[in-house]
């Protein structure tokens, strides 16, 4: 039954007096509700207004009550906006949730839900222990913000996002709030918002090892992963294989135990549009899980975990579908799984060496896709040449599922250096298709893979150029179908650019053949999937309509770049139109990889219908030499063309 749906605007106080704004959703049927609660940073009332439409379907379709919630100093709420998750937005969000259970409409039970940040500071609150917090769905959040968020990657500061998403919350953050729901003193909260937002990105840059600063945002606490168990509600994990926070899988329901998992092949987009397909009705889902653990409803499937198993599918930076099949899973590790060793067949002293190349990761550009320009890897052939290879035949059909590893011994000619491994399935005419990777600098290697909170500040490990250092490297989760005819080929080299920065200095990479040992997680089969999706809407056909996505080599500059830039025009609530811009460049030296920099500009201009056009520009320009990175970021606010406030900060920091 389709029901009406009346919609309000709130305003919830919170700790130091400050009000957060909030909209809600109530079906026009007699209450009280079972409500969802979302809280986010994106400006619920125009940036993301778009995503109303899922809410407006929970409440007339599902019949729930829905709140979404700008967080502290973001939109229309009050406050400052210090950083990602705070621990004063835990305790907001605490407060909201005990505010919702109280009110005239609730059935006093509250589940959260959200995407990315949403889902992130979902899992934080499932932690808090909160009695009226009866379920959360959290899709595309990481559970280890300190390597696998976007920030950093096995202790390498992760490089094309920086022109991205950390750029564009300094612009986001020093955006005005709704006028119209603000009322008198708009002007003056904007201006304050610009004199004291500080950009996200210089913290984030003065803690380049795991601490505290990481630790705040995940659930993956210390050595016995206690905030896995302080989970107090069931969790329904949503999880893409062509999404940055792929990891919170399969690790993750090792260790929770009220866990369930939808993970599909999709990138950082709603499943129902998402690239690569096939798309499902994630917002069905969502309200399925609601329905069972708030209401008591009837479960939709007699299983915990539903996985998409991906076969091999010719790669392309725009793949609508990619070929594979769904598994059922309702315990994990489940014991049809054997462990797979590769070796590589050499006599003891075979030494295999490579130069680091500046700019070798190229054909996939970033381990978090999302929509376009975030497309998907590329054919890998040109990085696997410029990379150390190896290769083993696959001769029967088997499934690959979880965290595969890889054990070596390599030697650095530098006393700074990294390590990238890429795991690729070659097809018989040649083609290949990255499976997997994973990143490590070389002076962490004794945090990583292990939990890099088992000891805060974990000291690092000298590099000795020349001697040789045993590595165990985890690949993110994955899944795959190893064909017969196929081959595997592990592709080791010493960047993964632009997805990461490269090291402080060139250097030489050597591998000792022998001590090379690829563990692969098989099975033969695994229970298909018996309850079937409903199917989601598919991807745009315009999706890459204005869309940038190009890299260039310099012969000259002896210099590789590559370029992004997206953007349009759209319209919030009461009639506000939103126009955005979000463009960047990242280059490399070929001939000193330590010279490398990344440019980018974000721009919102908001048109609000009695205040006219507001605008916020931020902008980026960062490089590095050995010794430092430079960083120059500047924001500039207008008013219908007038200056409102202007800020810069300029630092370095130690490579």
């Amino acid at each position: 039954m389709v029901v009406q749906v009346s919609e309000q605007v709130l305003f919830i106080e919170v700790e130091g007096g400050v009000r957060l704004a909030a909209t809600l959703y109530l079906p026009t049927t007699e209450g009280p509700f079972a409500t969802l609660l979302e809280a986010l940073p994106y400006r619920k009332d125009d940036i993301t207004a778009s995503y109303a439409t899922s809410y407006v379907r929970y409440a007339s379709e599902g019949e729930f009550a829905v709140l979404r919630v700008d967080v502290r100093g973001t939109g229309s709420s009050g406050g400052v906006a210090e950083d990602e998750y705070p621990d004063i937005e835990r305790r907001d969000l605490r407060t909201v949730i005990e505010w919702i259970a109280v009110q005239p409409w609730s059935t006093g039970k509250v589940g959260m839900f959200g995407t990315s940040y949403s889902g992130f500071n979902s899992l934080h609150m499932a932690m808090e222990g909160i009695p009226q917090l009866g379920a959360v769905v959290a899709m595309y959040a990481t559970d280890d913000r300190s390597s696998d968020d976007v920030h950093y990657c096995g202790g390498v500061l992760r490089a094309l996002d920086l022109i991205d998403y950390p750029l564009y919350m300094v612009a986001m953050n020093a955006l005005p709030p709704s006028p119209e729901l603000w009322g008198d003193g708009w002007h003056d909260e904007w201006k304050r918002r610009i004199e004291t937002n500080e950009p996200w990105l210089i913290e984030w840059l003065r803690h380049a090892r795991p601490d505290e600063t990481w630790r705040r945002g995940s659930v993956r606490l210390g050595p016995t992963n206690e905030g896995y168990r302080r989970m107090a509600c069931p969790v329904l994990l949503i999880a893409g294989w062509a999404d940055g926070y792929r990891n919170n899988t399969f690790r993750t329901i090792h260790e929770m135990p009220g866990w369930h998992l939808i993970a599909g092949p999709w990138s950082h987009k709603d499943p129902s549009t998402a690239r690569p397909g096939p798309n499902i009705d994630s917002d069905l889902e969502i309200m399925r899980f609601f329905d069972q653990h708030l209401r008591g409803g009837a479960p939709t499937t007699s299983v915990r975990g539903r996985v998409f198993v991906r076969r091999p599918t010719p790669p392309a930076p725009d793949l609508a579908l990619h070929e594979g099949h769904w598994i059922e899973l309702d315990n994990w590790p489940v014991a049809e799984l054997s462990e797979d060793t590769r070796s590589v067949h050499a006599e003891a002293e075979e030494i295999d060496e490579i130069d680091a190349n500046g700019d070798v990761g190229i054909m996939a550009w970033n381990s978090c896709a999302g929509g376009l320009p975030w497309g998907q890897p590329l054919d890998q052939r040109a990085d696997n040449a410029r990379s150390i290879t190896y290769e083993w035949l696959h001769e029967t059909e088997a499934l690959l599922l979880g965290n595969c590893e890889v054990a070596l011994q390599v030697r650095c000619s530098a006393p700074v250096g990294h390590i990238s491994v890429k795991l690729c399935d070659v097809a018989p005419d040649g083609t290949s298709t990255l499976i997997t990777r994973g990143m490590l600098d070389l002076a962490q290697r004794g945090v990583w893979p292990s939990d890099p909170f088992g000891v805060v500040g974990a000291i690092e490990q000298p590099i000795v150029p020349g001697e040789w250092m045993d590595l165990k490297l985890q690949f993110e989760a994955t899944t795959w179908t190893l064909l017969p005819g196929h081959r595997i080929r592990l592709a080791i080299a010493g960047t993964d650019w632009p997805n990461c920065w490269p090291p402080a200095q060139p250097f030489a990479l050597g591998v000792r053949r022998k001590s090379v040992r690829l563990l692969l997680r098989t099975t033969v089969s695994l229970p298909p999937m018996q309850d079937a999706f409903q199917p989601g809407a598919g991807p745009s056909d315009s999706d890459a309509a204005g869309v940038e996505w190009r890299y260039e080599h310099d012969v000259l500059q002896r210099e590789t770049r590559v370029h992004s830039r997206y953007g349009g025009d759209y319209e919030g609530t009461s009639g506000t139109k939103i126009r955005d811009l979000y463009k960047g460049s990242l280059g490399v030296s070929t001939a000193d990889l330590s010279h490398a920099w990344a440019r980018g500009t974000t721009r919102f201009e908001l048109t609000f219908a009695d205040v006219g056009t507001c605008t916020a520009q931020a902008t980026l320009n960062m490089r590095s030499d050995r010794e430092w990175f430079y960083v120059d970021i500047a924001l500039h606010a207008e008013q219908g063309g007038r200056l409102v406030g202007h800020r810069r900060w300029t630092e370095r920091f130690a490579r």
